[in-house]
Parts: C-alpha cells; sequence; structure tokens
C-alpha cells in the first residue's frame, strides 16, 4: 500500500502539469491558426476567449493519453537513474506487481474517458465549432445536390439533382415507387417540386408518371394520387452530412441505421462507431507501454521520456490512421478498423514488459 501511495504520488505530480502543458499547447495552436481570421472580421476578444473555452474538454481529450504515457515513462525512469526501483526489485517485487496500480488507474480512466467524450467533450466541442462560425461570420450552406433519399422504409426513393433550402425547392427530379415487397410499380419525373408547409407534402411542376401494368410501362396523367405520399420533410433534403467522430454515440448509431436504411454507405460511418469505444482504451495501452519502455536510460530523463511518448503516440495515431482508410474503403471490417491498433499495441506493450529491466 506504501509503494502504491508513493508511486501515485510521484505520477500524479508529472501527470497533472503534463497535461495542462499540451492543452496550453493545442490552445496556442488552434488561436494561432485562427488569429488572422479573428482580426479581419474584428472579433472581440470576448469571444475569442468563449470559443477557446468551449475549447478546452476536446484539449483534456487530446492530452490525457499522451500525459499518461509521459508521466509513467518520466516517473518509472527517475525510479531507475535514482536506484530506488533496483531496491525494489531487491525486495522481491517485480516491475509488474509495482506498476499494477497504475494499470488499474489507467483502466478505470479509460471507461471514465469514455464518458467524458461522449457527455462533455462532444457537446463542447459543436458549441465551439458553431460559435466558432458565427464569430468568423460563416454561413453554414444548407443546399444540396446529387441527392439520393430512401423514404418510408423503402417504399419511396426520390433522386434530384439540387435541392434549394431556401426557396425549398427540389429540381429535376425522380421519384420511384415500390410496393410493400419493394417491387416497382411507378415513377414520377418532375422539373421540380417545392414544400408546402399546409399540405405538408411537395407539390410536383411539369410531371410525367409512368405505371408498370404487366410487363408493359404506360403513362398515367393522374400524379395527384401519388403526390400526397410525399411528405418527407425539406430537412431531410438539406446538406446535413454529419460527421460520426462530432457526434454522440446514440446520434452516431441512429445516423448509420439511416445510412443503411437508405442503402448508402456507411463502412466509414461504421468504423468511426467503433473508434469511439476503442478509443478510449488508448490511456490503458500508453500505460502499459510506457511501464516497458522505461528504464532504457539513465541519462537526460526527461528528454528521453518525451521522445519516447510522442514517438509512441505518433506511431499508434499512424496504425490507426492506416486500418480506418483500409476500413473506410471497406477492405477490412469496421470493427478491425477500430479495434486492430488497440489490439496489436498490447501485444507489443506485453513484449516490452517481457524484455524491461527487473
Amino acid at each position: 500500500m506504501k509503494l502504491a501511495f508513493y508511486l501515485y504520488k510521484r505520477f500524479f505530480v508529472i501527470f497533472f502539469g503534463a497535461v495542462a502543458f499540451f492543452c496550453l499547447v493545442l490552445h496556442l495552436a488552434d488561436l494561432v491558426m485562427n488569429l488572422w481570421r479573428y482580426v479581419s472580421v474584428g472579433a472581440s476578444a470576448k469571444d475569442v476567449l468563449k470559443v477557446l473555452f468551449y475549447y478546452i474538454p476536446k484539449t483534456i481529450s487530446y492530452s490525457v493519453p499522451i500525459s499518461m504515457l509521459f508521466a509513467t515513462a518520466f516517473t518509472l525512469s527517475t525510479l531507475y537513474s535514482s536506484n530506488e526501483l533496483t531496491a525494489v526489485f531487491a525486495c522481491g517485487v517485480s516491475l509488474l506487481r509495482f506498476t499494477f496500480p497504475l494499470l488499474v488507474f489507467s483502466f478505470l480512466m479509460s471507461f471514465a474517458m469514455f464518458v467524458f467524450e461522449d457527455k462533455i467533450v462532444v457537446p463542447s466541442y459543436a458549441k465551439k465549432t458553431a460559435f466558432q462560425k458565427i464569430v468568423m461570420k460563416q454561413e453554414e450552406k444548407k443546399n444540396n445536390d446529387k441527392i439520393v433519399i430512401m423514404s418510408d422504409e423503402g417504399r419511396i426513393i426520390y433522386k434530384a439533382d439540387f435541392y434549394d433550402d431556401g426557396a425549398q425547392l427540389l429540381l429535376n427530379i425522380y421519384i420511384v415507387f415500390r410496393d410493400d415487397e419493394k417491387k416497382f410499380y411507378s415513377l414520377i419525373r418532375s422539373d421540380s417540386a417545392s414544400w408546402n408547409e399546409e399540405l405538408k407534402h411537395w407539390i410536383l411542376a411539369g410531371a410525367v408518371r409512368y405505371d408498370k401494368e404487366k410487363e408493359n410501362i404506360i403513362m398515367n396523367s393522374n400524379v395527384k394520387e401519388l403526390e400526397i405520399l410525399l411528405t418527407e420533410p425539406p430537412e431531410t433534403f438539406r446538406n446535413n452530412t454529419i460527421s460520426v467522430e462530432e457526434v454522440s454515440t446514440k446520434e452516431a448509431k441512429e445516423y448509420i441505421e439511416h445510412l443503411l436504411k437508405a442503402g448508402l454507405p456507411a463502412s466509414e460511418a461504421l468504423s468511426v462507431y467503433y473508434k469511439k469505444y476503442s478509443f478510449p482504451f488508448v490511456v490503458f495501452i500508453v500505460v502499459f507501454l510506457a511501464i516497458g519502455l522505461s528504464g532504457k536510460t539513465r541519462k537526460n530523463v526527461l528528454l528521453v521520456s518525451l521522445g519516447l511518448s510522442i514517438g509512441a503516440v505518433v506511431l499508434f495515431y499512424i496504425v490507426q490512421m492506416v486500418t480506418m482508410l483500409l476500413a473506410k474503403f471497406a477492405l477490412i471490417p469496421p470493427v478491425s478498423g477500430a479495434w486492430l491498433p488497440v489490439i496489436l499495441f498490447i501485444i507489443i506493450s506485453i513484449i516490452l514488459l517481457f524484455f524491461a529491466r527487473t
């Protein structure tokens, strides 16, 4: 118990200091990157500080993994260089047993980071992005083009060249109607469709209807009969592309279900969704990794620990980027794109721990 308390005491001082340092660096980087935009629009210092305030949870999310790795590597390397760990090993305490409190803490932190990311980081970063656009006077365009929407559980399919959100108008639109067994029975081609707020459906202009009767396709002049079925709201046709990474797991799941329902590609969204669950375990991995990397040198402990920390994190992100790209193009399953780097680095950590100085 005394060893665990002593280890935590040494570790937490470095950990919280590292989190504060990396958060500051990320804030300064964001400020410098957008400074010319703030100046060009005449943004007030109060508004800029508000943007940076909303950015705090996101910087903490970025900083915790590398801070955990750095604090673990630096603490253990310092104990190695001062021969304190040699005394611990001489008492019959193994490296794994001595560092077990850090592994327990990092494992619990992984679950805490998942909740923190989902409940605090996501909404605060959304506020930061929205308010930053207001400060920079950037208008969010909701017009859309090349639209394909599946509605009414796949019974109605819309295909339009362009959607004008201001006029709530669809241009050059094709609408396919299918029965309960998803078999085609009618097609409408229309020059345009405008949304009627009172009737709650689309009004077609220059429309032509074609029906399937047995093996023949015949023209039908009764467009109004099917027009009243076009109740898909205008919001559906907007440029509402969602970044799964920037929404909660609940919203991400609903968005992916919409993509699957509409028959749209969902591999990338699925891999990012699974990454939401796998990424928090980076906190556990980096501590495991740092234990194996510690004690490699007795000189320049600070520089070596910082270098190893940054190098290991960069390598992890590179591997993750590659696997996520493979998942995006459906070369590997989406779940593999998210979890493969985690499994790989756990194996590497075990190997490093096996060859660590004890």
